[in-house]
C-alpha cells in the first residue's frame, strides 16, 4: 500500500512538472511566439485609428494586434509587450541594432499620465 501510495505522489509530481512547460491553451501564434515576446516603454499615441509607441531613444514603434484598451492612454506612459511582426525585423540602414518596427500587443501596463521618455511629439 505504500508503494503504491508513494507511486501516485511521484505521477503527480511529474505531471506537475510537465503541465509548466506545456504552452498556454488559446494562445495565439506559434509557440515560439512566448519566446520571442519583447518589452518596450514609451509614450503612446495615436493617429489615423493607428497606434504608435515612441521609445526613450525616439524610436517609433507601430502597434497592432489588440489594441481596444489602449485609446484611454494615448499621451500616457504605457508598457508594451507584444510580438515583433516578422516584417519588422528587417535591419536598420546603420546597420546598428534597432528597436522593432511594429508590434503586435500582447498586454499593456499603465506607467504615467505624463510622457517621461523622449521623442513626444509636441
Amino acid at each position: 500500500m505504500r508503494q503504491l501510495l508513494l507511486l501516485s505522489v511521484l505521477l503527480l509530481g511529474v505531471s506537475w512538472a510537465v503541465a509548466q512547460d506545456a504552452p498556454a491553451t488559446g494562445q495565439t501564434g506559434s509557440q515560439q511566439a512566448s519566446a520571442s515576446q519583447t518589452t518596450v516603454v514609451g509614450c503612446l499615441s495615436s493617429s489615423a485609428g493607428k497606434y504608435m509607441l515612441t521609445d526613450k531613444q525616439g524610436n517609433s514603434i507601430q502597434l497592432t494586434g489588440d489594441t481596444a484598451k489602449l485609446a484611454d492612454h494615448v499621451g500616457h506612459e504605457v508598457k508594451i509587450t507584444g510580438v515583433p511582426n516578422s516584417d519588422s525585423a528587417a535591419p536598420s540602414s546603420t546597420g546598428a541594432a534597432s528597436a522593432p518596427q511594429s508590434i503586435e500587443v500582447t498586454s499593456m501596463k499603465h506607467i504615467s499620465k505624463t510622457c517621461k521618455s523622449g521623442g513626444m511629439a509636441h
